[in-house]
């Protein structure tokens, strides 16, 4: 869905917006709202956060209104006010000391998100339309908007309409909106390419395994290639997981659905970069032809693994995926993928940990993260765990026998698969809100695809 509906050019006749914290409040109270003290102090306003109250006017319509953030301690709480207001043109008349239009306008947009693709009632309103704050860079708020309900509808789709061959259609339906080129590898053509790994992990499924490869941007910029796991459906495969852990596994394509988020804003904004976006897509099935625990590939880097468990299958296609990407040495390579319910044990939904080796990269995505308002947190690529990742009859396992350390684990597993990046960073991402917040409702999400972005463009110039 599109963000551009719920901004507009012209200030004139909206009504006023006044977001607030405590003490704000006291001054305004003083100041500009001093007409409406009398309502307010009756009302009990006392700009909590999440609080909104509409500003009587003499004509019996509504002057204004009133929102408290409380200690301002979340950057999107004012998404919550499309929902909270009746329809209308707004402006944002008083806001908190460094909260930036852009900022605002990005929450804005995200209000209004909704997935209603199956909601044959529920017909789009005009609903609250906010004046483009003074400060906000338009460009910007529409670009990283539209990349995050790329990534939140595709991760949001069941997987009887969200399969490998979807999920292909989808990135070359990005390729072709920015005029980069793509080409898709396809069932047992993986085999005869060399992608053995992605081939077992997608044999199991009547719907055939895919290895997407998009290209955009001039051969001698930085290349930055991103690499995204596209496992539309996870069945946990031979050994199933589950019922109540299957509930949720449409969003196991939420690397993918996450980079294809990031090419878009790296496309739009025109950064100058060599960009590559490699992803496997597949379905994790029970069958006849599914792989099972004991077997044992060789892998495109030539490595072999043995399968202790048919649910570890991310980190097959992906090694597959990052040893292609790695051997064009790429400036900075990074992947993304809903690989181990050890990172949600480590760090929970909200905080996605992230793996380098690069501390330099690390400071900048830190610093991203805290500016963007896009939490990440750094654990290690702890090399005395990685005796655990070894097998006795191949060279690696992709299933530990230690269940300690897991997304350590996974991360380092990945990293055997990258020698000749000069940068590699992976991202194990949850996809998914499991509680409400303004602008991030329960369903997907596309994890730090905001701060990443905004580390491209501090290293390679604004947009153009």
């Amino acid at each position: 869905m599109s963000s551009q509906r719920h901004c507009c050019a012209d200030a004139t006749g909206a009504i006023p917006i006044h977001v607030l914290t405590p003490p704000m409040l006291e001054t305004c109270l003083e100041g500009e709202l001093k007409a409406h003290a009398a309502w307010l102090k009756g009302c009990a306003f006392k700009a909590t956060a999440g609080k909104m109250l509409l500003l009587p006017g003499t004509d019996g319509g509504v002057a204004g209104a009133v929102f408290g953030v409380g200690r301002d301690e979340d950057a999107f709480q004012c998404a919550a006010l499309p929902g909270l207001l009746p329809d209308g043109r707004y402006r944002l008349a008083t806001v908190p000391p460094g909260r930036s239009g852009t900022m605002l306008a990005l929450a804005w947009a995200m209000g209004h998100y909704r997935f209603s693709r199956f909601k044959g009632a529920d017909k789009p309103k005009d609903g609250a339309v906010l004046a483009w704050p003074a400060d906000a860079d338009r460009a910007q708020v529409l670009r990283v908007a539209d990349g995050l309900f790329l990534a939140r509808d595709l991760v949001n789709m069941p997987a009887n309409e969200m399969g490998p061959s979807e999920l292909a259609a989808a990135a070359l339906q990005v390729a072709s909106a920015h005029g980069a080129t793509a080409s898709v590898i396809e069932g047992r053509q993986l085999l005869e390419k060399n992608f053995p790994l992605v081939w077992a992990v997608g044999a199991g499924s009547t719907r055939a395994p895919r290895l997407l490869d998009l290209r955009w941007g001039e051969a001698q910029h930085p290349r930055v290639t991103l690499v995204g796991k596209g496992v539309c459906f996870d069945s946990g495969g031979l050994d199933i997981k589950p019922s109540s852990a299957m509930l949720t596994m449409k969003k196991d394509m939420g690397g993918a659905a996450a980079v294809l988020g990031i090419a878009h804003m790296v496309m739009d904004a025109k950064l100058p970069v060599a960009l590559r976006v490699l992803i496997p897509a597949v379905e994790n099935s029970i069958s006849g032809d599914a792989y099972r625990p004991g077997d044992v590939f060789r892998s495109r880097k030539g490595l072999t693994v043995e399968i202790g468990n048919t649910d570890a299958e991310g980190r097959l296609v992906l090694a597959d995926a990052l040893a292609e990407a790695d051997g064009e040495a790429p400036d900075l390579l990074i992947c993304m993928a809903t690989l181990t319910g050890a990172a949600r044990v480590a760090t929970g939904f909200d905080l996605p940990p992230f793996f380098t080796q690069d501390d330099a990269l690390a400071t900048e995505l830190s610093a991203a993260a805290a500016r963007e308002s896009d939490a990440m947190w750094r654990l290690p690529l702890w090399r005395g765990y990685g005796e655990l990742i070894e097998s006795k009859v191949a060279d690696l396992t992709n299933s530990p026998g230690s269940p300690n350390g897991g997304a350590i684990t996974a991360a380092l597993f990945l990293e055997r698969f990258v020698d000749k990046a000069k940068s590699f960073a992976h991202f194990d991402i949850a996809a998914w809100n499991d509680r409400a917040r303004p602008g991030r409702p329960i369903g997907a999400e596309a994890q730090t695809i905001r701060a990443i972005f905004s580390v491209l463009q501090a290293r390679h110039g604004r947009s153009q």
